[in-house]
């Protein structure tokens, strides 16, 4: 664990916090085989939130909730992230890889020109809570091999600043800590923050880079806004902002996830993400065929719309 104690940080000067421009419910859905969750960043905020396409929370103590996990499903043109913080899930995928996701782990794969994996959980009773969030590949990278990484719990960068707030970095980089992961081009951050009720915790951010925080437990205020718990707060975009300023109600945990926009067209059928509806059907038809990460056609069923 790379655990730095707040004497050792550079604290992150913050003189003009962004304001939060839009908060967001999330809506209760499913997918794969049943699984119940919230789909926080829906498609209809992609452009908003390039290049992250989108966020799906889900929590339940239930195993009828989450018991049918996701089988065999295709994917390209994207990045998925999985951040578990309970249960235990078993990635599969034709290129050959295979995982275990567990708590406090996060799952990186690459589709690129095409993968099919499935996720089910290696359990049938106690919780399972987590997230997955889609980051877009930029066009020139939209074919590229297929890539996968597990990344454990004790592998992600902590610090703790001197007001108690204790930071994942997932990836990116936060108060002079390099994340577990960095990406070229995107240069996502994704920091999950745990703040002790009245505690501050701030972040410098690139003014281009598009922001979010999603609140899962507790409730804070940015500015004079206040974010309850499940509510995703969209940043403003502003030149004179140099960062976020962060204050914790209550004891609070949160999700601040910026990135370094595409400015490219979006093309979105299902698991597919391409520039041009041509792409997609050229996707579609590569999936049916078995072009895709090897698939045969039963597969062709689980394309969802």
């Amino acid at each position: 664990m790379n655990d730095r104690i707040s004497s050792n940080l550079q604290p992150e000067a913050v003189r003009q916090s962004r304001a939060v421009e839009q908060l967001v419910a999330g809506q209760a859905t499913s997918d794969g085989d049943g699984v119940k969750l919230t789909r926080v960043l829906t498609q209809a905020l992609q452009r908003r939130l390039d290049p992250f396409l989108m966020l799906d929370a889900f929590g339940t103590d239930n195993p009828g909730d989450y018991i049918g996990g996701f089988p065999d499903h295709p994917h390209r043109g994207f990045e998925t992230i999985s951040y578990m913080l309970a249960g235990r899930m078993r990635h599969r995928d034709s290129a050959g890889n295979e995982g275990l996701l567990q708590p406090g782990g996060v799952q990186w794969m690459t589709a690129g020109r095409g993968v099919i994996h499935s996720e089910l959980p290696e359990q049938d009773s106690g919780a399972m809570e987590g997230f997955q969030l889609w980051l877009n590949l930029a066009a020139k990278d939209k074919l590229r091999a297929p890539w996968y990484r597990d990344v454990q719990s004790a592998e992600i960068p902590e610090f703790t600043t001197a007001e108690g707030v204790k930071v994942r970095v997932i990836a990116g980089a936060s108060h002079d800590v390099a994340g577990a992961m960095q990406r070229e081009t995107t240069e996502p951050l994704y920091l999950d923050v745990h703040l002790p009720a009245g505690s501050t915790f701030s972040q410098t951010l690139p003014a281009h880079f598009n922001a979010f925080v999603y609140v899962y437990r507790g409730d804070i205020t940015i500015g004079e806004r206040s974010v309850p718990q499940q509510r995703m707060a969209i940043l403003q975009n502003r030149d004179d902002a140099d960062g976020v300023m962060l204050q914790a109600t209550s004891a609070s945990r949160l999700l601040l996830i910026a990135g370094q926009p595409l400015n490219e067209p979006i093309a979105q059928y299902g698991p597919f993400v391409m520039n041009t509806q041509q792409e997609i059907v050229e996707a579609v038809k590569d999936f049916q065929a078995g072009r895709l990460g090897g698939a045969d056609m039963e597969y062709a069923s689980t394309v969802e719309h």
